[in-house]
């Protein structure tokens, strides 16, 4: 199976200036995203979807293609799935040849690893899935007690229901994430988007599937790194 990952970087954030390439411990934030693709050795090609030059010489230093710029879907209004068809469309141009799958890796999951994404292909291929999107399982932010607030601060329940039963009680819910999603060329090309109607979810840890949009979550991600790396430090130990 011809498997290419297209990794999404422009150059135009606007809730955190110049995000893909913002030092990350040591690193662009977009490195780590490039090393994880490569290091899961799950692709034929690692492309860097990016309008912007120096974005563009950094993705190449660490090791990604980058034999073009973005030639469309560049702008904040268009959405991620648009931007990756815009990429796989010049892809296949460029190299001449028509990829079986594609997977969607966005520069602002850094926290998201090799043994993730292996994890996540390998799901995608065992379960025959035409499309999967990674996910995290909700935790102490419990979302079945979420309720919008009027004027005067007086809660409307979204899910009434579940007001007055406790958190053990209720069944899991999860959230999509951006870190890494899968889905057959062909069907990606004919739906145009990754939530085809029978696509599947493939949990990560809330960790792994992290998505930084602006400082706060920057920060935040920050210290989840040092987590898990000591994390992974006491297991090697043990």
């Amino acid at each position: 199976m011809k498997h290419i990952a297209i990794i999404l970087a422009r150059g135009g954030s606007k809730r955190l200036p110049r995000k893909n390439i913002l030092d990350f411990h040591g690193k662009p934030l977009l490195a780590w995203t490039i090393e994880a693709a490569l290091q899961s050795g799950q692709y034929e090609h690692i492309l860097v979807s990016t309008d912007d030059p120096e974005i563009a010489e950094i993705a190449r230093s660490f090791g990604a293609e980058v034999p073009f710029l973005r030639d469309s879907a560049a702008d904040d209004i268009a959405p991620s799935s648009e931007a990756t068809l815009a990429a796989l469309r010049q892809a296949e141009q460029h190299w001449g040849e028509q990829f079986d799958a594609v997977s969607q890796l966005m520069a602002n999951c850094p926290l998201r690893d090799a043994d993730d994404i292996t994890a996540a292909v390998q799901n995608f291929i065992n379960q025959g899935a035409e499309s999967q999107i990674c996910s995290f399982r909700f935790g102490w932010m419990n979302p079945w007690w979420a309720a919008k607030l009027d004027e005067q601060g007086r809660p409307d329940y979204l899910f009434p229901e579940a007001r007055v039963a406790r958190s053990q009680d209720l069944p899991p819910l999860y959230c999509p994430s951006g870190a890494i999603w899968v889905a057959r060329g062909p069907v990606l090309k004919s739906v145009k988007s990754f939530y085809v109607p029978n696509h599947i979810f493939h949990s990560l840890s809330w960790m792994s599937a992290m998505d930084i949009d602006d400082a706060e979550d920057l920060e935040m991600a920050k210290v989840c790194f040092l987590i898990k790396k000591n994390q992974a430090l006491a297991s090697s130990i043990t």
